[in-house]
């Protein structure tokens, strides 16, 4: 028998369909025995790739955060940082958009980007801009974090897909002011979005006034903490 054209296996088809698994089933899916009966081949072929199951975790969460554009971050040429706050908006808002597409991946996400290209690369992007911008370096980790944190929560669950829609488990004796939150779920796009966005424009207005605040010694002295 004639060997096939393609290769039976490789890593960029065992990712796509560990990342289809976590989108349908969640993270407890994924197994190397699972994997390789959806693949079609035995399961210590998947080494020949990955050495372990969070390996290949690691490159599905690391394909999701490579979605993400930084393009709006500034390049190593721009000393002056540009528009921070422009920036983490735009890049905030394409982060929710690349894990909303697939939440289940957000808790493993979680943990970090470790050694995952994309996501060390959008952590040294957004780093760097706000130190160039003139955030101090403690300070432009701790804003890094809270955007993530930010992102990641509001990724990972619906607001309004916590409410049923039947009126009649929102009895007004007990709940007075819940008499339409039974409409909530039907709504579950403008709210989350609306939530998120609301949230977002908060947070930034308040990183402004604070990098406004900051005096030309308190970042000097940050910088030398």
């Amino acid at each position: 028998m004639a060997r096939p054209r393609k290769p039976l296996l490789s890593r960029e088809r065992i990712v796509a369909t560990a990342l289809a698994l976590v989108d349908a089933e969640g993270l407890q899916a994924v197994s190397t025995r699972r994997l390789a009966a959806e693949l079609g081949v035995s399961g210590p072929s998947l080494y020949n790739h990955f050495t372990t199951k969070d390996e290949i975790l690691d490159a599905v969460a690391d394909t999701v955060v490579a979605q993400v554009d930084l393009s709006m971050f500034a390049d190593d040429t721009d000393t002056d940082g540009g528009d921070w706050r422009g920036a983490l908006l735009a890049w905030a808002r394409s982060y929710r958009a690349a894990l909303s597409d697939h939440p289940h991946i957000v808790p493993f996400l979680a943990q970090g980007p470790g050694r995952r290209p994309a996501g060390l690369r959008m952590a040294d992007a957004v780093f760097g801009t706000l130190v160039a911008a003139g955030w101090p370096p403690a300070q432009a980790t701790h804003v890094g974090a809270l955007l993530r944190y930010f992102v990641a929560g509001s990724a990972l669950g619906s607001f309004a897909r916590g409410f049923v829609d039947d009126a009649g488990a929102y009895d007004p004796a007990d709940y007075p002011h819940l008499g339409r939150a039974h409409l909530l779920p039907g709504h579950q796009r403008q709210v989350d979005e609306g939530a998120f966005e609301l949230g977002l424009e908060a947070l930034l207005d308040g990183l402004e006034l604070r990098f406004r605040a900051l005096s030309e010694d308190d970042r000097r002295a940050a910088d030398r903490s």
